[in-house]
């Protein structure tokens, strides 16, 4: 059975309780049960007079803060490259395929010439706007003989890296 006590403060002279860090407590209630092993209970108002009137913050603290708020910024910074890479590869892709229907609707405006499909070399694109792509197309009979339908390929690629491949059919008017 444990039995609980009530521990009342007492102000002294200067103003502040006499429970500083609470050993003259435990002296005290030491003393008064001869030396039996007893349990004391303090109250949450004795606690916080116990504890004295410092208000910094300790090492460890300090440290504990620290590595949580380090732990943080670097999951953020890892955030935030991912979505940049993320960001990079989308408009290489969107200018891409922006690229690759324009020149497919371009080889369909062509005229069809059943002697021979037309085929592109390897074409830098010719825009300053879009540096580093390169469009390569090729157009070649869907059947043999020739029946008037042509498959058209148009690769496009960026140093030296295919980004987006189109293929589309033209058929002969």
């Amino acid at each position: 059975m444990t039995k609980h006590f009530r521990v009342i403060a007492s102000p002294d002279l200067s103003g502040q309780s006499n429970l500083c860090g609470g050993k003259r407590i435990a002296r005290h209630l030491f003393r008064k049960n001869a030396g039996k092993m007893k349990r004391v209970i303090l109250s949450s108002k004795i606690r916080k007079a116990c504890q004295g009137s410092s208000s910094g913050f300790t090492l460890i603290e300090v440290l504990i803060t620290l590595a949580l708020v380090g732990i943080i910024a670097i999951a953020f910074l890892s955030a935030i490259s991912t979505a940049s890479i993320a960001l990079m590869t989308a408009d290489e892709r969107a200018t891409a395929e922006s690229l690759a229907r324009s020149q497919m609707e371009h080889v369909k405006n062509l005229d069809y010439d059943f002697t021979d499909p037309q085929s592109y070399e390897h074409l830098p694109v010719q825009s300053n706007d879009h540096p580093g792509y390169f469009i390569s197309v090729s157009a070649e009979p869907l059947h043999s003989p020739d029946d008037g339908i042509q498959k058209i390929t148009v690769t496009v690629s960026r140093d030296d890296k295919e980004v987006i491949t189109l293929e589309d059919y033209k058929r002969a008017p």
